[in-house]
């Protein structure tokens, strides 16, 4: 017996959730709320969604289609940024369609990112995201494992050095990549997380406790 053809019906109505949020002119892509590390200091580990004006839970994974329909006109933004309270790298395959998208626009596109998407994926993402994205942040938070499985609480075992080792892979792909650290968590030694990026052949920045983004 056949099975019956049903149709599912597809709903084209605006999400009323923030999928993407502005911060002066660059455009901030919210892709997923989900993360592989529970960071003390997150304000989504510490009660709150919010950031500026915007709240950015998300109580559903909202379609490519969705996103494209919710950033428009890739073009007006001065970038386009991969950050929300999730790890991007865990929807690879949106991130990728969505980033493609936006730079057919011409808008340069950069991810936050945890480092862990080599690690969370299985592979060598960095290829995959060389295509279309032109700028990495990736949070090194601290200058050893011990004081990063403090402060970042890691879901995956090997996370600190798989962290790193995606940092000295980053630059054969995507030159412009940082390393960035927090200013003012206990045991954080910013000057040595300074060193440990340029060893790896990174950028380094040095962001300061409680402003997000």
């Amino acid at each position: 017996m056949s099975k019956p053809n049903i149709e599912i019906p597809v709903n084209h109505e605006p999400s009323r959730e923030t999928l993407v949020y502005t911060i002066e002119n660059k455009l901030y892509i919210n892709l997923t709320d989900r993360c592989t590390l529970a960071c003390e200091f997150c304000p989504k580990i510490q009660g709150s969604m919010d950031v500026h004006e915007y709240n950015l839970l998300l109580s559903t994974r909202h379609s490519v289609e969705e996103y494209k329909a919710a950033i428009g006109d890739a073009g007006q933004y001065d970038e386009i940024v991969f950050c929300g309270f999730g790890e991007p790298t865990l929807r690879l395959k949106e991130l990728l369609e969505i980033a493609c998208y936006c730079k057919q626009a011409g808008v340069p596109v950069r991810v936050n990112t945890d480092g862990l998407g080599n690690l969370a994926n299985k592979h060598n993402i960095l290829p995959e995201l060389a295509q279309c994205v032109d700028a990495l942040s990736v949070s090194m938070n601290a200058q050893n494992e011990e004081v990063y499985d403090r402060h970042c609480v890691p879901a995956l075992k090997g996370s600190y050095d798989s962290m790193l080792e995606f940092l000295r892979l980053a630059p054969q792909y995507i030159p412009d990549t940082t390393a960035t650290a927090i200013d003012g968590l206990e045991g954080v030694d910013i000057k040595a997380c300074e060193a440990k990026a340029k060893e790896l052949g990174v950028k380094f920045r040095r962001r300061v406790l409680d402003i997000v983004g």
